[in-house]
């Protein structure tokens, strides 16, 4: 079982990314804090797509299949080819928040033996289903810190 305090984490993560589009400028959504940085649309839509084509999926092939081997997400590759900067964030935040709350309600219906179901996945060697839901929080906080930056380097409060 996962911790309560891990899933409430989980669980602000879109809320957070919302309150960021409700408090950044439209004029500044698309602009990076810095050269090589995402933006705040470029954090949106990241957010989206690796919880739709990465946890979703590895969690999925977690339960389905035996060990399965997981691909990782070139989330820098996926970028560049979808034109995060072009993009709505607001559109791309609900899809994370909408995405993020089937992914909590699946973890929530788990018994003990499927969050020990194993995968293996790059660098991080075999993991369990538990360490999964533990991967997908710190890479939560990563982008937290970055959108700390963010509206430090524009110069505006943090909503989170």
């Amino acid at each position: 079982m996962l911790s309560p305090e891990l899933v409430e984490r989980l669980r602000t993560m879109p809320r957070l990314v919302l309150a960021c589009c409700g408090s950044l400028p439209r004029t500044e959504w698309a602009r990076p804090p810095s050269p090589g940085l995402f933006s705040l649309v470029e954090h949106c839509c990241h957010l989206r797509d690796l919880e739709e084509e990465g946890y979703t999926l590895r969690l999925r092939r977690m339960l389905r299949e035996s060990g399965p081997t997981l691909d990782d997400f070139d989330g820098s590759a996926v970028a560049a080819r979808r034109a995060y900067p072009a993009q709505d964030p607001l559109a791309a935040a609900g899809a994370f928040a909408e995405a993020r709350a089937a992914n909590l309600a699946l973890l929530g219906s788990l018994d003990a033996r499927a969050f020990a179901r194993t995968a293996r996945f790059g660098e991080h060697g075999n993991i369990t289903i538990a360490r999964l839901a533990a991967l997908m929080d710190e890479h939560d906080a990563s982008h937290r810190q970055e959108l700390v930056d963010l509206f430090e380097a524009h110069r505006r409060p943090f909503p989170g």
